[in-house]
């Protein structure tokens, strides 16, 4: 029983960072379908950043927690305002590889000036513990299924019972519909994307206490796009249900099969949804083939 608290708690812990990964996709992509797939480098660079303001440069724990939220979420305003909106009615290929290529130079900057090094990550719950059933269970793990509960509620509120929210949602299903009755579209666009880069530089400061601050962190974009298609391209409910499911799957293969398979067990179960129901558990049923 000790043990089955503890993988429940860790799965959903990591699941929760998956799909806060995967839901910040989702509001880039509905916002000008394009699949950012720098995602996961902005979450890469946002652990950096943290470690360099936390531990380089002495400022407070949440001074700087504060402050990646601000310069990722004004990084990814800026890649839309700038770049993103030149190739507006362009294939959708388009916009697929000029967020790799972004996510190349991100990645390629961070190692320029950060160095290859993993580092360890200090916040006010690392080592801290609590006893839940009888089980020890990380204080950081409870901090990041909080913190994504929170948002995903924040989020909520905002785009379904706030003025801007429900433009941003008039604009994600009708941009000429809602440019006509007035929207500022690509403003919004753009706070959209500014949005989904805050969302990814919380996940890399939850992310990496726990892995470490390292280059390889990105490839949680590769575990986001799993939730997403898993839960339902488009889907804000289903790339959080997604992510859960992700990461509870991922944690019971690594104790109860074999060893290398808890890398793929999330794809073969992805697989397997996919047969039974192509648009995801919660896709949408106006979603098209992208």
């Amino acid at each position: 029983m000790t043990q089955l608290t503890q993988l429940i708690v860790q799965g959903i812990s990591s699941g929760a960072i998956y799909g806060l990964v995967a839901l910040g996709l989702v509001l880039s992509y509905k916002a000008t379908e394009v699949l950012n797939f720098a995602q996961g480098d902005v979450v890469m660079l946002s652990a950096f950043l943290g470690w360099g303001l936390v531990v380089a440069a002495g400022l407070p724990f949440w001074l700087s927690f504060v402050a990646v939220l601000c310069i990722s979420a004004a990084l990814c305003f800026l890649l839309e305002a700038k770049i993103m909106r030149r190739i507006v009615g362009r294939p959708q290929f388009s916009g697929v590889m000029l967020t790799i290529g972004i996510g190349f130079m991100i990645r390629g900057g961070v190692s320029m000036f950060f160095g290859p090094e993993s580092r360890s990550y200090p916040t006010p719950w690392t080592g801290q513990a609590v006893q839940i059933g009888g089980s020890v269970v990380a204080e950081l793990n409870l901090v990041i299924v909080g913190a994504a509960m929170g948002v995903t509620a924040l989020l909520y509120y905002f785009l379904r019972r706030t003025t801007l929210g429900i433009a941003i949602h008039a604009t994600s299903q009708n941009q000429l519909a809602a440019y006509l009755c007035g929207v500022r579209v690509k403003r919004l666009n753009s706070l959209v994307w500014g949005i989904s880069g805050a969302i990814a530089a919380l996940c890399g400061l939850l992310l990496a206490p726990i892995t470490l601050v390292d280059l390889g962190l990105w490839f949680v974009m590769l575990k986001a796009l799993a939730a997403l298609v898993l839960g339902g391209f488009g889907s804000a409910p289903g790339a959080v249900v997604g992510g859960l499911l992700i990461g509870l799957i991922e944690q019971f293969a690594g104790v109860y099969l074999p060893d290398g398979v808890k890398d793929v067990a999330p794809y073969l179960v992805l697989i397997a949804v996919l047969i039974l129901y192509p648009r995801g558990i919660l896709g949408e049923s106006h979603g098209r083939r992208v």
